[in-house]
């Protein structure tokens, strides 16, 4: 059977409030004529299908007309779970209707049964244990329970549930598990909504079961595999970059194909095409608004590292202005100042009140000068507010 794992799709998201729908229509007109050009036979999204718990309108209609495609102009069966991102109930209430269409979707799940899909429906090829996100918040609670050993209870739950979903599996069938979580090993990029307890990872490599062909995975942003296994456990990645340190690596989708006995014949990845351009651009002011009239910036977002000997008003929208008249948009300027060495600096130990770090603060943040009376008093007065309460 011919896969393709994909996942975080994180439909409506916003960069610096702008909008990328056209990014993630062009993504799924791509992935349609993906699944069509390489003959896949099963599609599996792992979790954050949305980028919040209420989509709105557009960008669910984007998610069902992309559906409504794939069932209309393919004979793909699809298998879709919940991420921390999606609202279970919202993403699976349809779930009876789109059975109908080839499209299975879990959102939430107590039992493992409730994860076992057979694919496809008639003389089944493929197991699939979709196992949505699963909050540590629904463990019971138990008092006086440190993070770590909260952790720790997590991971036993993940691991039981999962060695109890192959044990559901029918013994003659190749076997993939999902999942929206982490794995120890994987690499973030800080765009991921943290789903680790205490800052420890939720799952190992080796806390999946044996007898599994592959194990797709979301949540994380960077394509990769996890080392640690006998097969592999990977992370799709999101398929356009959400934020500009992720524009340094390319986006992938995972081509497979599983053989009778759960082989891996095929184990290839498929790079995703950049639908718009994210670009960062470091200097001072004459380098950058060089640079600004000299390249071609059309259509691209842009975000500006400058840097600066002191700060100067209207700089932003000089730069915005200047990669504007190329083509550009630019979303963020961020301004660096030299740092202020020669500023006194308060020893912890002899700060006896807080209006001095407070004015070491300004000092360090406005080229050593103190606050004005008037800020000074506004200091003193939320102060006192707050000792009173």
């Amino acid at each position: 059977m011919r896969i393709l794992h994909t996942a975080d799709w994180h439909i409506g998201q916003r960069l610096h409030e702008r909008q990328r729908h056209d990014e993630h229509k062009e993504f799924l007109n791509w992935l349609l004529h993906t699944i069509q050009e390489h003959k896949v036979e099963l599609l599996l999204v792992s979790g954050d299908i949305f980028d919040t718990s209420l989509p709105s309108a557009e960008a669910t209609n984007l998610y069902y007309e992309f559906l409504f495609c794939l069932y209309n102009e393919t004979e793909t069966d699809t298998v879709i779970i919940a991420g921390n991102h999606d609202s279970p109930r919202h993403l699976e209430a349809p779930r009876e209707f789109l059975k109908m269409g080839r499209i299975h979707v879990v959102g939430l799940a107590k039992e493992p049964i409730d994860c076992m899909i057979c694919i496809p429906d008639e003389n089944p090829r493929v197991a699939v244990a979709a196992v949505p996100f699963l909050s540590e918040n629904e463990l019971p609670h138990v008092s006086y329970e440190s993070n770590i050993e909260k952790n720790e209870r997590y991971r036993e739950r993940l691991k039981t549930f999962y060695a109890d979903c192959v044990s559901h599996m029918p013994a003659d069938l190749p076997k993939i598990l999902m999942g929206h979580l982490f794995v120890d090993g994987g690499k973030e990029t800080d765009s991921e909504r943290n789903i680790q307890i205490g800052g420890a990872s939720a799952i190992r490599a080796s806390d999946f079961p044996d007898g599994v062909g592959y194990v797709a995975l979301g949540h994380l942003h960077r394509p990769q595999t996890i080392e640690g296994s006998a097969y592999p456990i990977r992370y799709s990645g999101s398929p356009i970059p959400m934020r500009f340190n992720e524009a340094n690596y390319r986006k992938k989708v995972y081509l497979l194909e599983l053989s009778a006995d759960g082989t891996l014949v095929l184990d290839e990845d498929i790079e995703i095409p950049i639908f718009k351009e994210l670009c960062t651009v470091e200097g001072d002011e004459t380098s950058i608004l060089s640079d600004a009239m000299t390249e071609d910036w059309n259509d691209k977002y842009i975000q500006v590292k400058l840097k600066l000997d002191s700060a100067r008003t209207g700089i932003s929208d000089e730069i915005r202005k200047a990669f504007s008249d190329r083509g550009g948009d630019v979303l963020i300027v961020q301004v660096e100042l030299p740092e202020a060495n020669d500023i006194p600096v308060i020893q912890v130990e002899d700060m006896k009140r807080p209006e001095e770090i407070f004015e070491q603060f300004h000092k360090a943040n406005h080229d050593g000068k103190p606050p004005d009376e008037t800020l000074a008093q506004t200091f003193n007065e939320l102060l006192q507010m707050v000792e009173e309460s």
